[in-house]
């Protein structure tokens, strides 16, 4: 049964008037009128009957009365806002997924922002290899980190970032030895990076726009095994600028402009409308947010 038919006759047996029981309700006498006719076909009984200038409760409404009350109450407990949400005291863990690159620029930063304010909460990182799976649909992962991937079409997305693409090579590599353009760029020996092992992608669109064609080396599928690559090698690869200052000074690598018309990497979250209201989520994703625009400025 409709519960707003329920909430109605408790009005009703409470006020024994259809005009004050509109009132109360915010409705009009004619619309309470028409509940009541709902209610006694369902129930098979006049519930209410006319008595003087009021109405009175039959033995059937009256068998009812506290019952529903009841239901009325526990439904408004049930729908009603939940506590006050205090991070302290939250016992929970988040599954983030993100490419190892934004991990390694994030994680530090959002770990110790959750750790100062809620520190029972755990963070667990997954790769983007969940990517595609219906992962954020399903509740495995309640947040996704970095580039926007193919979503399911109710995917809530918040872009944060825009981030310019920059190659990266160690100190000593020949390719800094004379002004890069272009063809020189396209000479390098290149290390590709894609979980999927694809050798293809924006770079090589914008060089064919040139009739240029690089050669690429070997694939690997993250960017910390690329980075160690380049550092022990001629291999050039690539990163997103803003995040890789740390690392690069590690590896002894130097980054630079790639000569070529390429879109910015856009960076932002993903998440499923089901945590949207949460206030867990909501905190969360606040964390992340606030982590991830200091990481990429740091």
């Amino acid at each position: 049964m409709d519960l707003n038919l329920l909430r109605v006759l408790d009005v009703l047996l409470q006020e024994g008037s259809v005009t004050r029981a509109a009132a109360r309700l915010g409705s009009s006498p004619a619309a309470v009128s028409r509940t009541l006719a709902k209610l006694r076909r369902a129930a098979g009984d006049p519930l209410l009957v006319r008595a003087g200038q009021g109405l009175v409760p039959t033995p059937r409404a009256l068998e009812l009365k506290d019952e529903v009350a009841a239901l009325v109450h526990r439904a408004d407990r049930i729908l009603a806002p939940g506590p006050g949400f205090t991070p302290a005291d939250l016992r929970r863990t988040f599954t983030v997924q993100a490419a190892d690159l934004v991990v390694s620029g994030l994680a530090a930063s959002l770990t110790a922002r959750i750790r100062a304010e809620a520190p029972h909460v755990e963070v667990i990182f997954v790769p983007e290899s969940t990517e595609d799976s219906g992962a954020l649909r399903d509740g495995r992962v309640d947040l996704e980190i970095g580039a926007p991937g193919h979503h399911d079409p109710e995917t809530r997305t918040e872009p944060l970032l825009r981030a310019e693409v920059i190659g990266i090579a160690r100190q000593g590599n020949p390719l800094f030895d004379a002004p890069m353009d272009p063809a020189r760029f396209a000479a390098a020996e290149h290390l590709g990076i894609s979980r999927r092992g694809k050798q293809q992608g924006p770079i090589d669109t914008a060089l064919a726009r040139l009739g240029l064609r690089r050669r690429i080396a070997a694939v690997v599928p993250g960017h910390p095994s690329a980075l160690i690559l380049a550092s022990e090698s001629d291999l050039v690869t690539i990163g997103i600028e803003g995040w890789l200052e740390p690392f690069l000074t590690a590896l002894g690598l130097r980054t630079f402009p790639i000569p070529l018309d390429l879109p910015p990497i856009e960076l932002g979250l993903a998440w499923h409308p089901r945590t949207a209201a949460d206030p867990a989520q909501l905190w969360f994703r606040a964390r992340a947010r606030t982590a991830m625009l200091a990481s990429f400025a740091s």
